[in-house]
């Protein structure tokens, strides 16, 4: 894995565009003026989720004794469902939650967590950082760049929103699950085959 992939792999992931939706929903019981403040304290806190899990998750896999091959067959099935949620979104989009019951102000639950730092995000970390330990810190920066970028998009939401318009963002986030499924496909394909030593 090199580190474009890695950014790659976490942008698709964090599903940004896909994000834009949700955090305008959540946000709008809060005053203008201190949306973006919000958004900044939730981005932060999800980083610091994915570098908890970044550095300290395969620690936690050995532990519980579970292998490299399992945890990319196991990425694979779950990158591979979040994809199919991205190109086939249920009612509500990708992922629908009940926004609704968000308090005035959000704090960790649902913006920084699971909308940015979700299962899914926190997973890929563990898998990148599994895949070569070695290479922490190309795995660090990776994390901070696709961090970084979903916060750009995150942080200009309503400005985004205006000018791609509701079917803009579907159509990337769509396209967004294509290429996912790729990578799922060929993780799950490349954890079968770690397992059984093909």
């Amino acid at each position: 894995m090199t580190l474009f992939s890695a950014v790659l792999l976490l942008l698709l992931v964090m599903d940004p565009f896909g994000n834009v939706p949700l955090f305008l929903s959540v946000l709008n019981p809060v005053a203008p003026e201190r949306r973006r403040q919000v958004i900044v304290r939730e981005l932060l806190i999800a980083l610091a989720f994915l570098l908890v899990f970044l550095f300290a998750g395969r620690y936690l896999l050995a532990a519980i004794g579970i292998s490299e091959s399992v945890l990319t067959t196991a990425g694979g099935i779950i990158l591979f469902l979040i994809a199919l949620r991205m190109v086939f979104p249920p009612a509500g989009g990708a992922f629908a939650t009940d926004v609704e019951e968000a308090e005035n102000e959000p704090l960790l639950v649902p913006l920084a967590v699971p909308f940015v730092a979700g299962p899914s995000a926190l997973a890929s970390v563990i898998f990148i950082m599994s895949s070569d330990p070695s290479r922490w810190p190309e795995w660090l920066a990776a994390v901070i760049l696709a961090w970084g970028i979903t916060g750009l998009v995150l942080f200009f939401s309503a400005d985004l929103a205006r000018l791609l318009r509701r079917r803009g963002l579907i159509a990337i986030e769509r396209l967004m699950g294509m290429v996912l499924t790729a990578i799922a496909t060929k993780m799950l394909l490349t954890g079968i085959g770690e397992f059984f030593a093909l």
